[in-house]
């Protein structure tokens, strides 16, 4: 990723309201776990073919706020990493509740504890 911008809680929205006024369009949402604890959010924007990305870093129980004000077709990707990461997004201006893709029994947050390693020895993944 070419330019990555720290982003908080605090000011997650108004970095996203100054893409929004400096021509950005918004064009999805990652979510990756760090560690037991921890995820990254990105936030992906692009104009004309140059992309910039936010990135938040959040503990898993803490709420984030809600970019879907600004950018109405986050909603889906926030509802999205709800219920496949379990992080909640407050003011969601369409909040599924964890029902956009799984069904209320489903297990929590079935994307987490997912972990990559490499073979140090023979170099595979």
């Amino acid at each position: 990723m070419k330019e990555v911008i720290s982003t908080t809680k605090g000011t997650v929205v108004s970095k996203t309201v100054d893409m929004k006024k400096d021509g950005y369009r918004f064009v999805t949402m990652s979510c990756v776990e760090l560690d037991a604890d921890t995820v990254d959010i990105l936030y992906h924007f692009d104009r004309d073919l140059h992309l910039k990305h936010l990135r938040l870093t959040i503990q898993k129980k803490e709420a984030v706020p809600s970019v879907s004000l600004v950018y109405f077709a986050a909603f889906l990707v926030e509802n999205e990493i709800q219920d496949q990461f379990g992080i909640r997004f407050d003011g969601l201006v369409l909040d599924y509740e964890r029902t956009l893709y799984l069904e209320k029994e489903a297990p929590d947050a079935p994307y987490c504890r997912i972990s990559v390693s490499r073979d140090v020895k023979s170099g595979e993944d």
